[in-house]
Parts: structure tokens; C-alpha cells; sequence
């Protein structure tokens, strides 16, 4: 059997209780031989009822039998019973409860035979029978007196119960408050981690919008500087075998510049009033990009094979944004005086575009200052590559390049609409 666990404070006041009981008891004189004992046996029962209630019910129900048995009248001891049922009801397991209302029942009905028929000195009952008025006086008696003791046993039981009814509902009602304030807490935190998902997809767009900015300046100023320091260095290596070139040199030069100028403008503008896209150059703008190329020493052979295919306005930018950054890419790193091989192979799902060019020998460097404008050293790679392969995979396709047997190759695969409308079916 398990004992509750107490505060010291409560194992006082219960020894306490059954040390005052005993004094009650011997003051209205239940002491005296076997009286004495049940005093001792009722006062171990109220010691007992809080830490142990189906023990104390146990030991009550031992004294009362031995009571009964050694014919001792009732005393005042016997009350600790009543504290014993409202113990068990109160704190009792459900075991313990039950048997505390069979206690009440049963204990009713022993104590009325005890007190009417073996020990009458408190409630004596003539039992001689004459008329039938006698027949329903003795059993008015014995009645009356079972509910006597049916209601001196039952209300502390009862009351053990709503006592024990009111410390459940005060229970849940924490339980619930404590249910209560972990949901608001779990809430709290479900509304913080949106906040830092929202701030995250925030911090995402930012650097996704950064690096369009960046990937859009980078082709146009890299594109117009390469152009400008090309038709520059042309024209003052020009300048003293053929005067006439400088001018057409310089014609260029200020028209590159004005587009780069007009670019950049455009882009800032976006940038800080937050405008909607600009009109972007598209698949109609490469002849003016390749006569460009070739005003700056390029020898650009343009082939194109299959047939056309429907671009859409952000494909069409990605492919002409691929061949400038190549076609600048091979002014900056390529082999002086070699043609350079443009392919548009127009197949049914995707354009192939394939640049080809021949690579500058190690013999072949660049002019010192040329090389310091455009970056200190001829090393493929950096920003431009990896801004073509981006705007390749943003366009639903991929890059490759390839350096080998003294050419630099690459491939770019752009999906075509005929493509995008297949899957669209598909799906």
C-alpha cells in the first residue's frame, strides 16, 4: 500500500489531531483496559487518514470489530471514523473511495444491530412484543437509528467527494490555463517563424533583384568598355600609319558610349523609382551588336541553320545577353585577327547557340595598360561566365564551355516556346 507524500506541516497537524483526540477521549473517560486500545487504534487511524487513506480506513475497520467484540460501548474515539471517511473520499484512490461508501453502508447497518440488540446503553430498545403497536415501534427504532448512523457516516463521506470533486476541477482548470498559455506560446512561435520565413523570402528577393542589377551592369559596361579600349588602342596604333582611321574609331567609341550611358541610366532609374521593366534588347538587335563587334576588329561569321522558332521577350534577352558577353569575352581574350564562329541552330525544342572562337597563344599577351583596364590580367572566367550561365538557367536551359586544341567553345541551349507549350499541354 503507498503512502501520499505529505509537507511537513501536514504530518504535524495530523499528529497533532490524534494526540488531541486521545485527550478527549480519556477526559470523557473512554480510557481503561480494552477502551484504551481502541483510543490508540482510532488515534492511528487519524494519524494515518491523509498519508495513507486506504490504510487508515483498514486499521478503523480492525478497531471497530475488536470493539464490538470486547462489547466496549461506543466513546468519543469512535468520531475519528467519520474524519477517516472523509479522508478517503477526499484523497483516497477509487478502490479506497468505493470501499468508504460500502464502509458507510455497512457501518450503518452493524452499528444499528451493536447499539440496539448487543451493547444498550446508549440506545436501548424494549423488545417485548404485546400488539402490533409494539411490532412498528421497535422497528421505527431501528430505522430511525440506522439513519442515524447512516448520516453520521455518509455526510463526511460526501463531503470527502465534492472536497475531492472541487480539487479536480480546480486541477483542470490550470491544466487548462497551462493548455492555454503553451497554445498562445506555440502560436508566438509560429508567428515568429513566419515573420523570419517572410524576412528570409524578403532578403531573397533583395539579393536576387541585386544580382539582376548586377548581372545587367556588368554586360553592358564590361561589353562598352571592352569596345571603347579596343577601338581606343586600335585607333593609337592606327593613328600614325593611317590618320583617316582615328575618326572612325572615335565615331565609335562615343556611340558605344552613349548606348553604355543610356544603359546605365535606365538601369539607375529602375533602381532607385523602382520602374517597371525597360525595353531590352532581343533577338532583331544582334545585327547592330555584330557590326559593332566588327568595327572593333572582330571578324564575327554569323550561321544559322533549322528552323525559327517563337522566343519569348526574356529568352530573347538571355541569348543576346550570352553572345555579347562571348563575342566581348573573345575581343578581351582572344587570338587578334582570327574569325570568330557564331552558330543559331534552330532545332524543334531549343536554340543552340554556339560560339567559337581561337584562343591567344601564351606568346600573344596583352598590352600591359589594355589588360590593366580590363582587370590586370587575361584569365577567362569571373562575373562573365557565371552571369551567362545564370541567365541560361534563368531562361529554362544551360551553358557549357569548353577550352580545347587552342578554341574556347560556348553552348548555349534555350528552350523555344514550341517546347514550353508541349509541357503546358502535359501538365
Amino acid at each position: 500500500m503507498s503512502f501520499r507524500r505529505l509537507a511537513p506541516y501536514q504530518v504535524v497537524v495530523d499528529l497533532a489531531a490524534a494526540g488531541l483526540l486521545g485527550l478527549v477521549a480519556v477526559a470523557f473517560g473512554d480510557g481503561g483496559g480494552a477502551a484504551s486500545l481502541v483510543v490508540l487504534g482510532m488515534m492511528a487511524a487519524l494519524a494515518l487518514r491523509r498519508a495513507a487513506p486506504g490504510l487508515a480506513l483498514t486499521v478503523a475497520w480492525v478497531v471497530a470489530v475488536g470493539e464490538m467484540l470486547a462489547l466496549v460501548s461506543p466513546g468519543v474515539s469512535n468520531l475519528a471514523v467519520c474524519v477517516v471517511l472523509y479522508t478517503v473520499a477526499a484523497y483516497g484512490s477509487d478502490v479506497a473511495k468505493w470501499c468508504g461508501l460500502a464502509s458507510v453502508v455497512v457501518g450503518a447497518a452493524v452499528g444499528t444491530f451493536y447499539v440496539s440488540t448487543v451493547q444498550t446503553t446508549l440506545f436501548g430498545i424494549d423488545y417485548n412484543i404485546y400488539s402490533l403497536q409494539d411490532l412498528v415501534r421497535i422497528a421505527l427504532q431501528l430505522g430511525i437509528t440506522f439513519l442515524g448512523f447512516l448520516a453520521l457516516l455518509g455526510l463526511p463521506w460526501a463531503a470527502g467527494l465534492l472536497a475531492r470533486t472541487r480539487s479536480s476541477a480546480r486541477l483542470s482548470r490550470e491544466a487548462q490555463l497551462v493548455a492555454e498559455r503553451e497554445t498562445a506560446r506555440a502560436e508566438n512561435e509560429v508567428a515568429r517563424v513566419e515573420r523570419e520565413a517572410a524576412r528570409a523570402e524578403r532578403d531573397i528577393a533583395v539579393e536576387q533583384e541585386r544580382n539582376r542589377i548586377a548581372r545587367d551592369m556588368h554586360d553592358v559596361v564590361a561589353h562598352s568598355l571592352a569596345v571603347v579600349i579596343a577601338q581606343a588602342d586600335g585607333a593609337r596604333y592606327a593613328a600614325r600609319a593611317d590618320p583617316a582611321t582615328v575618326d572612325s574609331a572615335l565615331v565609335t567609341i562615343a556611340s558605344t558610349a552613349r548606348e553604355a550611358l543610356g544603359d546605365v541610366r535606365v538601369l539607375l532609374g529602375q533602381l532607385r523609382h523602382s520602374q517597371g521593366e525597360a525595353p531590352q534588347p532581343a533577338l532583331g538587335d544582334l545585327d547592330r551588336l555584330l557590326d559593332q563587334m566588327r568595327a572593333s576588329g572582330l571578324d564575327v561569321v554569323r550561321r544559322e541553320q533549322g528552323v525559327v522558332q517563337q522566343l519569348g521577350t526574356n529568352r530573347q534577352l538571355a541569348v543576346f545577353r550570352i553572345v555579347q558577353e562571348s563575342l566581348t569575352n573573345v575581343l578581351r581574350h582572344g587570338a587578334a585577327g582570327q574569325p570568330v564562329d557564331l552558330l543559331f541552330d534552330w532545332q524543334y525544342d531549343a536554340l543552340h547557340v554556339v560560339v567559337t572562337n581561337i584562343v591567344r597563344p601564351p606568346t600573344e599577351p596583352l598590352d600591359v595598360r589594355v589588360a590593366a583596364e580590363l582587370g590586370g590580367s587575361d584569365r577567362r572566367g569571373g562575373h562573365g561566365l557565371d552571369g551567362m550561365r545564370e541567365r541560361a538557367t534563368l531562361a529554362g536551359g544551360s551553358l557549357t564551355t569548353q577550352n580545347a586544341d587552342g578554341r574556347f567553345v560556348v553552348h548555349a541551349i534555350v528552350p523555344t516556346l514550341a517546347l514550353t507549350q508541349e509541357v503546358g499541354i502535359r501538365r
